[in-house]
Order: C-alpha cells, then sequence, then structure tokens
C-alpha cells in the first residue's frame, strides 16, 4: 500500500510518500480502507520530536518512525475475530494508527460510524478536533446552559467544533480570531466575535464564566482576569516554552498552582478519542447542529506540504489529507 512515512525526527521534508507492507491486524482490530485523513498538531509533534522533552516518553520514542496520522475516516475493510458492532463495508470515523496511509488499523473502542450527511473529508476532521472539543466544554469545564463562553481561537480545528458544540449546550458564545476569520465565526454560530488584533480581552474589563484556550499565547495570569469568580479555562494544547518544554509547564505546572491563588479552575485537557463520544458528535452532526469545517484539502502525495502550511498556524477550520477521493 502507499503510505506517508517517516525515519527521522525533522521539517516535513522527512515525510515521504512510499510503498510499504499493509499493517498487521489483530483479533480485536478493525481494518479501515482510509478514504481521508486529519492533519493536526498531533502530526506535526511526532514529526519534529518538538518539544524535546517528549522524546523522553517510552511511547512517543517508540512513535518517532513509521506511518503518520491518527483521524481517519473510511470504509471498514476486515475485523478482527473478537470484534463486534462492526464490519466490513461499514463506513466509519475515528482513530487508527497511521492514517496518512490506504489502509490503517483501529481499535473498535475509538470508531463510530459516519453521519451519512458528511461527506469522507468533512469525516476526517471530526474524531480528535471534535472529541478535544467536547471533552473541554462537557468534562473539563462542565459547561451549562446560560453560561458565557469565550472560545479562543475560534477558527480552527478545534475551535470551529467548540463554538458549535457550545451553542448546542446553549451557551452565550464569543469566538477570539483574526480579522479576515471574523465572518466565518460568526457563521458558524457564535453570538460575539472578537478579533484579537484590535480589542485586548484580556483586560479584565470584561469576563466570561467559561474560557476554552486553543491558541496558547497568552498566560494562564492573563486568561484569569478573563475569567469570573469560579470560572474555569480549559487549556487546549498550548505554544510558549521553546524547543524543550513548549507549552507543558504552562498547563501543567503553572495553571493549578495559580489555580490555588484565584478562586478559579486552570485545567489542562488532555483528550481522548472514545467510541460514545464519536457517537455524540455524530447525533450533533445528524441533527445538523455541528457541521466539521474542512479549510483545505491535499492529496495524499501532497501531506508534507500540508503540514508545512499547519505549522504556518493559520488554518481555517481542518487540515485533511485525501486518500481516495470522494467521487
Amino acid at each position: 500500500m502507499r503510505a506517508i512515512v517517516q525515519d527521522r525526527y525533522g521539517s516535513a521534508d522527512v515525510l515521504e510518500l512510499r510503498d510499504v507492507e499493509d499493517p498487521l491486524m489483530g483479533a480485536e482490530d478493525v481494518l479501515v480502507r482510509v478514504h481521508a485523513a486529519g492533519c493536526g498538531p498531533d502530526v506535526w509533534h511526532l514529526m519534529t520530536g518538538l518539544p524535546y522533552f517528549v522524546r523522553l516518553i517510552p511511547t512517543f520514542y517508540k512513535m518517532r518512525a513509521g506511518v503518520r496520522g491518527s483521524d481517519v475516516s473510511g470504509v471498514v475493510e476486515a475485523v478482527g475475530a473478537r470484534v463486534s458492532g462492526f464490519r466490513a463495508g461499514d463506513e466509519v470515523m475515528g482513530e487508527a494508527r497511521g492514517s496518512f496511509a490506504e489502509l490503517a488499523v483501529a481499535r473498535p473502542h475509538q470508531l463510530a460510524v459516519k453521519p451519512a450527511r458528511l461527506s469522507f473529508e468533512q469525516a476526517a476532521a471530526v474524531p480528535v478536533s471534535g472529541v478535544t472539543a467536547l471533552q473541554a466544554l462537557r468534562d473539563v469545564a462542565k459547561l451549562r446552559a446560560g453560561q458565557r463562553v469565550l472560545i479562543i481561537g475560534a477558527a480552527g480545528g478545534v475551535g470551529t467544533f467548540a463554538v458549535q458544540i457550545a451553542r448546542a449546550l446553549e451557551a452565550e458564545v464569543s469566538g477570539v480570531c483574526s480579522t479576515s476569520k471574523l465572518e466565518l465565526v460568526r457563521s458558524i454560530g457564535a453570538h460575539e466575535v472578537i478579533d484579537y488584533t484590535l480589542e485586548d480581552f484580556t483586560d479584565g474589563a470584561r469576563q466570561w464564566d467559561v474560557i476554552v484556550d486553543t491558541a496558547g499565547r497568552r498566560s494562564v495570569g492573563a486568561l484569569a482576569r478573563a475569567l469570573t469568580k469560579g470560572g474555569t479555562l480549559a487549556i487546549v494544547g498550548g505554544e510558549g516554552g521553546g524547543k524543550w518544554t513548549g507549552g507543558f509547564f504552562r498547563q501543567i505546572l503553572r495553571a493549578p498552582i495559580l489555580s490555588l491563588f484565584t478562586g478559579k479552575r486552570l485545567r489542562p485537557v488532555t483528550s481522548k478519542v472514545k467510541s460514545d463520544d464519536l457517537q455524540a458528535l455524530a447525533e450533533l452532526i445528524e441533527a445538523g447542529t455541528v457541521t466539521p469545517v474542512v479549510g483545505r484539502t491535499y492529496p495524499l502525495i501532497e501531506a508534507p506540504e500540508a503540514v508545512r502550511y499547519l505549522a504556518q498556524g493559520h488554518t481555517r477550520g481542518k487540515v485533511v489529507i485525501s486518500v481516495l477521493p470522494s467521487s
């Protein structure tokens, strides 16, 4: 099969399209014929091995070489002897090992049936970004109807889902983005859009009950000023800290410590793709409440270019790799 493979850490130049052996499927696995694969920050981190400290994590180190990609949508090719709930021919979406390839192996608890109203490219945008947004709002922030929520990075892969899910939870949604993306964020349901190039929304003049930060460019102290007493900051990813630690200490160390002194909940979001949450998203999608936003689509051979574009940090919605283009 054809796949995008890397043998070493580096820039997008380390990604190569090759003919490789089909993946081995176990008794508890599902083999998926990949139609499309999402391209997110997880791909970039594995490709570059940044920040450096993550190379010390055994599971990360073991994945340094191999086929890239984890978001997947496609058609079930075969199922293992111990798998129930899926069969050959099912259209699915979820998380799989090495989805930048014609075939990928997934576990059934990380798959769900693809919503009929979505193309495979749209479905590939859902798993990691959609589940992250859902878990940030529902599980970390415990968002309730009527609360005011601020989504920072509202035009990105996670942000576009967060805006729509917050609306579905009947919150009052403010979305933060750049000037060129204001209309996009407004079109997906934000009650208010804030241009971060023109307004300092962390000066304390206004406050929100929940903030979901997908950009990571402001300190947790500044974001805490924009929270109401008892409010929650849900930190999704993050920058800063340079090549050695990235945003790790901002999320794992500084935020919890600051929580002790502010009376506000500052929490990292550690998401995990699960079939129950994929199904919850599928129901919102089938109801027309949530629609994935696909910014750019690249053919498999151009996956390195897709990662280069992603690294620029100016994406609209999700970047998707089209492996078997929809007809």
